[in-house]
């Protein structure tokens, strides 16, 4: 059965949104993020203080697609008002390794003694800190944060050894604003 959508966001003040093709963007006070929203049959609009996503006639396709796109426009808008933050712990049981950030880099040497250093490249609107053993990930795009602390977790994955003795790595021990057990 096909029924006429329309959700409704409304911005917080000192947020402002901008919808130009199919990229919208979302300002606020701790920064700005952008992404490419696009599907035929669903509109969004942005009027004063407010953006307005609609679909008319729809299936239950447009349903789901559309509860995709309020779900992501909520989290932008959150992150441009307070960043999120990961949080992650060193363990280094065997080998003292070495965690800084140089520049866009994310950098460990001597994990598990290996000579050659383990980088990563820091996306732009991420921010990294290391602070004795915890690395704290921050930034106003929910899915850049994420990926950054999930991708340094796998920058430090241990391969043909027994994980219940060698649990040297960084891992992640809360999510934006969640603790994990």
């Amino acid at each position: 059965m096909k029924i006429d959508l329309q959700e409704t966001i409304e911005l917080p003040s000192g947020v402002s949104a901008s919808f130009q093709g199919s990229l919208l963007s979302i300002k606020g006070p701790k920064g700005e993020v952008q992404r490419e929203f696009f599907y035929p049959r669903i509109a969004i609009v942005v009027e004063q203080g407010k953006l307005v996503i609609s679909s008319p006639h729809a299936t239950k396709r447009e349903k789901t697609i559309l509860g995709s796109f309020t779900a992501h426009i909520k989290n932008m808008v959150s992150g441009v008002q307070e960043h999120y933050v990961y949080k992650l712990k060193i363990c280094s049981g065997h080998f003292p390794m070495s965690v800084t950030v140089a520049g866009k880099e994310f950098v460990i040497k001597n994990f598990f003694g290996e000579t050659v250093p383990r980088k990563m490249f820091i996306p732009q609107g991420v921010k990294v800190e290391v602070a004795g053993t915890d690395i704290i990930v921050s930034g106003p795009d929910k899915e850049h944060v994420s990926q950054m602390a999930a991708s340094i977790e796998q920058l430090c994955r241990i391969s043909n050894r027994d994980i219940r003795t060698f649990q040297d790595g960084c891992y992640i021990v809360q999510k934006a604003g969640k603790g994990v057990v």
